[in-house]
């Protein structure tokens, strides 16, 4: 009897402290503005997840606050990740959407990083990105065999380093032997994607979530063809677009794909949270994310901007990145050469 009172105390004690818990974070959250740093510039892919997103998750937190969305780019989004990794408060009230694989260039000890990767806290992803290689369709290239035994460099348009534009187009010309000319700097890929309109650039590499959602024009009229997808297999949606994998054969190349282009698909999109943000806030904005995915107003709202759904959790992101410090030493060299 007594152990079934001591039960009882126990459990009623953890429900006060528990409720006492929320209402402390609902009293913080309260008419309070959250504020997500995209690293891209306006109308791309990042920034389009990011404003759909906004417009739904404050419902999710308690005392729904509200959202606010500031483009940060540079530097394939560096600069946003440095920004909120030294300059924001971590009081749960700023979130970071960069490009995922500066947490590999991170690895890999790129000059201009200051953070450290593992040090973030992973809030969650919409999307495992299907990186894509599109090609305009005056470029004259029909398909990868054609372009393979194409001598004549195509003009690829990147954001920088760490970018899945840069870096998977430069596994391509490692692994494929493919004539790529790459042109970086551009702030996203909404630049890119005007260079290409403006025939300054030939061919860019972008996720198919981004190409349908961002590039539906140019995909509709033909005027950009998606030639390969850079995953394992081929896309349902894309049956007659060949995956990477049939084209590298040697077992080194084999390793460096799976480590800069399939794994980088996987981490590519993380929203996430500075150094020393609380744990209970990092746990509430976890939860509210993944209960945004899951709601009908937003997944219809998705459906019109056609985003792709394929979340990854915080705490999946979390062991992801765990896994890139982990590494063998000689691929983390062989990394930094090509991808220099």
């Amino acid at each position: 009897m007594k152990n079934k009172s001591l039960l009882c105390s126990l459990l009623l004690s953890f429900g006060l402290s528990f409720t006492a818990q929320a209402k402390a974070q609902e009293s913080f959250f309260k008419g309070k503005t959250i504020r997500v740093v995209v690293g891209g510039s306006a109308g791309g892919g990042y920034d389009t997840y990011t404003r759909v997103i906004s417009r739904h998750m404050g419902k999710h937190i308690p005392g729904n606050p509200t959202f606010v969305v500031d483009n940060m780019p540079g530097a394939g989004s560096i600069i946003a990740a440095n920004h909120v990794y030294k300059v924001s408060r971590p009081d749960g009230l700023t979130m970071c959407h960069p490009v995922g694989g500066i947490i590999l260039q991170n690895v890999l000890g790129k000059a201009g990083i200051e953070f450290d990767s593992r040090k973030f806290h992973y809030v969650g992803a919409p999307a495992q990105d299907t990186l894509s290689v599109g090609v305009v369709k005056s470029a004259g290239i029909a398909s990868m065999e054609q372009w393979i035994a194409n001598k004549t460099p195509v003009k690829f348009g990147g954001i920088g380093p760490g970018t899945g534009t840069d870096d998977v187009a430069k596994v391509l010309r490692y692994a494929l032997g493919l004539p790529i000319q790459l042109v970086t700097g551009y702030k996203g890929t909404a630049d890119i994607r005007l260079a290409v309109q403006s025939g300054e650039m030939q061919g860019v590499v972008n996720s198919w979530e981004s190409f349908k959602s961002t590039w539906s024009k140019e995909i509709e009229t033909g005027s950009v063809n998606v030639l390969l997808v850079t995953i394992p297999k081929r896309h349902p949606e894309l049956p007659n677009v060949p995956s990477i994998s049939e084209y590298v054969k040697a077992d080194e190349a084999k390793k460096i794909v799976q480590v800069a282009v399939y794994d980088y698909g996987a981490t590519a999109r993380p929203y996430l949270l500075p150094p020393n943000t609380p744990k209970e806030r990092v746990q509430i904005l976890r939860k509210a994310l993944a209960a945004t995915f899951k709601d009908p107003d937003f997944l219809a709202d998705a459906q019109r901007a056609r985003l792709d759904l394929n979340p990854l959790s915080g705490d999946e992101m979390q062991e992801a990145v765990e896994r890139l410090w982990k590494l063998d030493k000689p691929l983390v060299e062989k990394l930094k050469e090509i991808l220099k």
